[in-house]
């Protein structure tokens, strides 16, 4: 997808008298020659491929390292009590998003949306509205449409890898997508989409990317929590009316800007952040025999 900006997509639907999503479909069928029909048949795949793998999370793994495994599952039980703080939805969508950052790091079969350390928390949302407050299929494949459009500014104009950026550019990149597709859902147009996005993604600005022995397991999935809620609030917020004081492309320059500037310590390599902590140290010598 050729899109530059957020701006450009929402120009884009104003002139045309088109929604978001549509947007996104139309540059997809013309940058990859195809037609509606195919795109669709793509985009639906991958969401029968994100709604399988969240639906076959298995809670007895544990991930090579044994940091990980099962937490999807207390979290499930927690919820089931009917005493969590979250409530109900918001506390499947909190075990959602563990169990499919579990299953990444268990090498099961996951979603990269857009990255595979982020791979909890567009399913987080989307499943658990799917399957709890029946959102019909095809506003949630349209829904899919706005993420990847929200997913490939923030590609164009900044990152979405850690390694680049930092935490920010994954969870960030997950959550602003996440957000955006929930203000779709919502009946939101453009404005509100980049709003929801825009919110989401500054809220995380700065996050570091500090895997534990280097794993994309500790703290990396249970970030995916924090992504999935910020998104839902952030959707609230835009639903309400409310908008981002900074202009949302504005936001992914800023979000480059401070990945640049993040030291390689805190990108990916294990050696900051979390991973340098005494405990972090000690789990990186006992898994990896490194002092």
């Amino acid at each position: 997808m050729a899109f530059g900006s957020m701006a450009e997509i929402i120009e884009k639907c104003e002139k045309e008298k088109i929604e978001f999503w549509q947007a996104v479909l139309l540059e997809d069928i013309s940058e990859r020659d195809t037609n509606e029909e195919e795109s669709r048949e793509k985009m639906c795949s991958l969401w029968h491929a994100m709604l399988e793998s969240s639906e076959s999370y298995d809670p007895h793994l544990k991930s090579n390292s044994g940091l990980v495994g099962g937490q999807g599952k207390k979290m499930g039980d927690y919820v089931e009590k009917g005493d969590s703080y979250c409530g109900e939805f918001v506390g499947h969508v909190i075990r959602r998003a563990l169990e499919m950052g579990e299953s990444n790091a268990c090498m099961r079969r996951i979603v990269a949306a857009p990255t595979a350390g982020a791979c909890g928390v567009m399913p987080a949302v989307l499943v658990t509205l799917f399957r709890e407050r029946m959102v019909d299929e095809e506003k949630i494949i349209n829904a899919l449409y706005v993420s990847a459009g929200i997913g490939q500014v923030i590609a164009a104009r900044a990152f979405i890898a850690g390694a680049a950026g930092g935490c920010q550019a994954e969870i960030g990149a997950a959550s602003a997508m996440a957000a955006g597709a929930l203000a779709y859902i919502k009946g939101g147009h453009g404005e509100e989409i980049s709003a929801a996005a825009g919110m989401a993604l500054q809220n995380l600005m700065g996050l570091v990317c500090d895997p534990v022995a280097g794993l994309v397991e500790v703290p990396c999935v249970k970030r995916n929590v924090v992504g999935a809620v910020n998104a839902l609030s952030c959707a609230d917020m835009a639903a309400a009316g409310l908008k981002s004081a900074i202009p949302t492309d504005e936001i992914i320059d800023a979000m480059r800007e401070v990945g640049e500037a993040l030291p390689p310590s805190l990108k990916e390599t294990g050696k900051g952040g979390a991973a340098n902590t005494p405990t972090g140290r000690k789990i990186r010598e006992e898994l990896m025999g490194e002092g």
